[in-house]
């Protein structure tokens, strides 16, 4: 039986959300006879961790799904393991980069991908804690429909299960190895405010976000729509385009990556960097490898904690550092662009390597010019007063540690390349170990199947030198705060 897992991370209190991805869970296991195993990673503070405890263990049991629930102690002993196994030099260091003492939205989701490899799955889905699905007749809409659907087939064999098709012919045989949506609702950045306050202000930082080089009036346009997602519209009829999906046409809330992604490239693990996580769409768009873009979108809404006070420090610092790592990620996202076909190997999967390579050349700016737009930031958010302007004084103080953590993110992601192959090899058949009996749900979820590990997984090597056993529409990102 095919396994896959859908994975939930989270680092704040989110009951409805995880009873609601379970609710996703059985319903991908009832339509497609896949074993789905639902993966909470959790960050959470003492009080949220046993609300989340006694939710998982009152969920009812259910078909095909198999409920793990592992706090930051049980993924710290599924790392070392795995990172000892694995022999990758700079132990520690790979540690860190996996799990972190900041927020990493990537460190959160590779957490995932080493798991989902632990449990024998053959796809990813990730699902976020401030979001929920949206209804027709009365019914969720689960993205895990298209998900399952398409994944991991030839896209050949998927063009006739789609509402259209917009993939270049010459891609037929290729494996699609993305399916997602985005979102309706509520900003997943919280710039309304500034706009508000300020449209000039607003249009200044969001601009940074745009690549150099753009006509005035795409650019004015990219930063209207910027972070908005598919807006506000409801559903009401699915809506699938086979295609090589752009990268800003799908949140990281909504997504979900075949195991010939993930099981070779992870994510940068920058910390307290929203938009680190985008980094696998930018490298499966700039391969040429299909995908599905669906329309069920998820309903993205902003949490109390992120509307406190604290929240909205945290949250200023983060688009901050987004906005510094961006000179350094689109060096790179061009460079996968450039390679092209050349970022796959005989068997048309992506070569660690060939990446890897992309992400040491493409070095970025020099220093002075991410000093300069350090400066853009501190005077926007100085010119808005108010709160903003506390935000300002914060960077101000944090100057020379946020600069320095912008130039050093890339070099901690060449080094995690590096890594990963070993990582995941030594991460197979090896599976956290809950250290609460009670922690999960009841027995009927608990621990792995008696199946072979590797059984209905693709036949093909994830993993390089291992022993044999349509157009895209130019739109901003739309990085959403969520895990750590």
């Amino acid at each position: 039986m095919r396994r896959v897992c859908l994975t939930l991370p989270t680092d704040r209190a989110c009951v409805p959300a995880l009873r609601a991805v379970a609710e996703e869970a059985a319903y991908g296991a009832r339509h497609f006879g896949v074993e789905v195993h639902l993966l909470v990673l959790d960050s959470s503070g003492p009080a949220a961790l046993a609300a989340h405890r006694e939710a998982v263990a009152a969920l009812p049991p259910e078909p095909g799904v198999v409920v793990h629930h592992f706090d930051e102690d049980e993924q710290r002993d599924f790392l070392r393991g795995a990172v000892a196994r694995s022999g990758a030099a700079g132990p520690d260091r790979v540690l860190d980069l996996m799990l972190p003492s900041g927020v990493s939205y990537g460190a959160c989701t590779n957490r995932a991908f080493l798991i989902a490899e632990a449990l024998g799955c053959a796809s990813v889905h990730r699902r976020d804690s401030d979001s929920r699905y949206q209804y027709l007749d009365g019914k969720q809409v689960f993205p895990i429909h298209h998900e399952l659907t398409a994944l991991g087939r030839r896209a050949a064999d998927v063009a006739g299960l789609v509402s259209r098709s917009r993939l270049d012919p010459a891609l037929a045989d290729r494996p699609v190895a993305v399916v997602g949506g985005s979102f309706v609702g509520e900003m997943s950045v919280d710039v309304a405010e500034i706009r508000a306050l300020d449209p000039l202000v607003h249009e200044e930082l969001v601009g940074l976000s745009v690549p150099a080089g753009y006509p005035e009036i795409w650019r004015r346009n990219l930063v209207a729509e910027a972070f908005r997602g598919a807006g506000t519209t409801a559903f009401t009829r699915d809506l699938t385009t086979l295609t090589t999906v752009g990268p800003t046409r799908v949140d990281m809330c909504n997504i979900a990556f075949a195991r010939g992604v993930y099981g070779r490239v992870p994510l940068p693990p920058a910390t307290d960097t929203i938009g680190s996580d985008y980094f696998l769409l930018h490298l499966v768009h700039g391969a040429r490898l299909p995908g599905v873009l669906h329309n069920r979108h998820i309903v993205n809404f902003h949490t109390n904690e992120r509307r406190s006070d604290a929240g909205f420090l945290a949250y200023q610092v983060r688009l901050t550092k987004f906005l510094l790592a961006v000179p350094y990620l689109q060096a790179v996202y061009a460079g996968l662009a450039a390679a092209g076909d050349g970022l796959l190997d005989g068997d048309g999967l992506v070569r660690t390597s060939a990446v890897a390579a992309v992400v040491r050349e493409d070095a970025g700016p020099e220093p002075v010019e991410n000093a300069e737009r350090f400066d853009v930031v501190e005077r926007c958010y100085r010119k808005l007063g108010g709160r903003y302007a506390a935000v300002a004084d914060v960077l101000a103080a944090r100057r020379e540690r946020l600069l320095d953590e912008a130039r050093q993110d890339m070099a901690d992601f060449a080094l995690l390349l590096d890594a990963w192959g070993p990582l995941a090899r030594a991460s197979e058949g090896h599976p956290p170990v809950p250290a609460h009996g009670d922690r999960s749900c009841s027995p009927v979820h608990e621990g792995l199947p008696s199946s072979p590990v590797h059984e209905d997984r693709p036949s093909s090597p994830v993993h390089e030198d291992r022993p044999p056993s349509p157009a895209h529409e130019n739109r901003l990102p739309s990085p959403k705060g969520s895990t750590a």
